[in-house]
């Protein structure tokens, strides 16, 4: 079934959002003061970042293709897979989306945001940053990071297996997702999105958080363009080898 392009930006919004409540929500539990789940840990994030790929995946797969991300979105543009007069709707759903998902976290979490006096754990239910503060690293993590989760996901969603099983192939997605942010996640967080960190990050710059510090601006490009640079690599990789 062919929806319309209104449809799918439905999807793209609606998903993107998933991904920041699941995925943010899940560092905001673990990092922010006198929460439930205060300190539970890296395998909390991974999951919570897993399971916001794979259920937006299961709900719109078959309606938009859920890139939920403009690095997907482009790659495929880059690489003959996806029409491009799509990408710059595609783009704003998800941004649009994020900044949803993103300000929900914030609503939800308001106490403890209020509470929490680190600046770099609230910082961390945002944006991404290097750990050891190298834009290089950065750089290089989100890239890879970025190129092994769509070239990953690709095969898993457009291989013969997973266009005949689209939902098992959208839980392997999740479990890429997941397992890349506790293999590769330490450095930068990660992004793997440019609109997971864009747009929340202008949600950092602008909301009234106590003891919020710096939003960061001047390493805010790493974040957009390096999983793009992944994103294309990795789809072609795709494209070459097994489309």
């Amino acid at each position: 079934m062919e929806y319309s392009l209104f449809t799918k930006l439905a999807a793209e919004f609606f998903g993107t959002a998933i991904l920041m409540i699941f995925g943010n929500g899940s560092v905001a539990n673990v990092e922010l003061k006198n929460t439930k789940g205060h300190h539970a840990g890296w395998l909390n994030i991974a999951m919570g970042y897993g399971f916001g790929v794979m259920f937006p995946v299961l709900m719109f797969g078959a309606v938009s293709g859920a890139h939920i991300n403009p690095a997907m979105t482009i790659a495929q543009a880059v690489n003959g897979m996806f029409p491009w007069n799509e990408v710059l709707p595609y783009i704003i759903a998800q941004l649009l989306g994020a900044a949803l998902g993103q300000f929900i976290v914030y609503l939800t979490y308001y106490p403890h945001y209020k509470e929490t006096e680190d600046a770099d754990a609230i910082f961390a239910t945002f944006c991404t940053t290097d750990a050891d503060d190298k834009k290089v690293n950065y750089f290089l993590n989100e890239m890879f990071g970025t190129l092994v989760l769509v070239f990953g996901a690709l095969c898993c969603l457009m291989d013969p297996w997973g266009e005949k099983d689209p939902a098992a192939a959208a839980i392997v997605v999740g479990f890429i997702v997941w397992g890349l942010v506790t293999s590769m996640g330490g450095p930068t967080g990660p992004g793997l999105n440019p609109a997971r960190d864009l747009m929340p990050r202008v949600l950092h710059a602008i909301l009234p958080i106590p003891s919020k510090g710096s939003s960061r601006w001047n390493e805010a490009w790493i974040p957009v363009v390096a999983p793009i640079v992944g994103a294309i690599v990795g789809a072609w990789l795709f494209v070459v080898f097994f489309n």
